[in-house]
């Protein structure tokens, strides 16, 4: 794999920052993950960091060095991220639980795969124009879907997250195969709540993502004033052997299959329950499983009836 990076992420007009992001690759595969800490619950930042960590320890524990199905990786990585939300809360006998949205994209085999709960985007930009972008789980992306009934909704209002006491709603894409100069950029709310699609895909192609990410928060930070949300962005542009620059990019090629690199740390929680993030929670990652073999299930049961 060869491909150029770029993260920020900027507190903006916020008393503090509950975005979360980072990511890690393998020699065969590589993991962008993105998750906003909630306001109007406790410990926002630490649900973003608790999802985080666990995708991270799951992508490292999962691929060796590939992942065997990256959509079911992306399932149970994130159901086991919402139960160690839950558990964080339980532990802690807390009154109400920290919650986050999430969006995780992996690229293996030349394709990129991706999942997200929440309003936290991902953009897919080819030669300048948006491909496609995630839809919000929000009451406003329903409400632009025509559902009636809606028409005087916040658009943070969501309908779903991690760490909520229900089951996670989550969208998965499909493999989409990767093309030289594709880049792919997960975003807080923040950024596209300030600037509009058009915006950042034209100017996420303006120039190598080390620079055209910077100024797009900066442009979103200067639209938004004083009351700016944190703004966090981690892009990827995918770069084909004969254009791969090595002074800018990441290549995988000369790694070995053992080798793991992540920019995740273990962060706001205290040490033993990072830890215990970092081995994962078994009873989560086993109900994690059995949650996805019954939607298997299920939906194979509806196609022979």
């Amino acid at each position: 794999m060869k491909f150029s990076v770029f993260q920020i992420s900027r507190r903006g007009g916020r008393e503090k920052n509950e975005d979360r992001m980072g990511y890690c690759y393998t020699r065969e595969a590589g993991m962008f993950v993105l998750a906003d800490g909630m306001g109007g619950h406790p410990d926002g930042e630490v649900a973003a960091q608790i999802a985080i960590q666990t995708v991270s320890a799951f992508f490292q524990r999962e691929a060796k060095p590939s992942l065997a199905d990256v959509p079911a990786f992306l399932t149970a990585s994130l159901l086991a991220a919402h139960h160690q939300i839950l558990r964080y809360t339980s532990d802690r006998s807390l009154g109400d639980s920290p919650r986050t949205t999430i969006v995780v994209a992996v690229v293996q085999d030349g394709r990129a795969t991706w999942i997200h709960c929440g309003d936290s985007r991902l953009y897919m930009v080819r030669a300048g124009q948006m491909v496609t972008r995630t839809r919000d789980h929000s009451y406003l992306e329903l409400r632009n879907a025509s559902f009636q009934g809606l028409e005087n909704v916040n658009r943070n209002v969501l309908f779903t997250c991690l760490g909520s006491p229900s089951k996670p709603v989550f969208d998965i894409s499909e493999p989409v195969l990767l093309e030289q100069g594709d880049r792919l950029l997960l975003c807080s709310d923040g950024l596209w709540g300030s600037l509009d699609d058009e915006k950042i895909a034209r100017e996420l192609s303006k120039a190598a993502v080390s620079e055209a990410v910077p100024t797009l928060v900066e442009d979103a930070l200067r639209h938004a004033g004083s009351s700016s949300d944190n703004v966090t962005v981690v892009a990827m542009e995918w770069e084909t052997p004969d254009q791969f620059s090595s002074t800018l990019g990441i290549s995988t090629d000369s790694i070995s299959e053992d080798v793991f690199a992540s920019t995740i740390q273990a962060g706001l929680m205290d040490s033993s329950f990072s830890e215990e993030i970092d081995d994962l929670d078994d009873e989560a990652i086993e109900r994690s499983i059995a949650e996805i073999n019954e939607a298997i299930r299920r939906t194979s049961a509806a196609r022979r009836t």
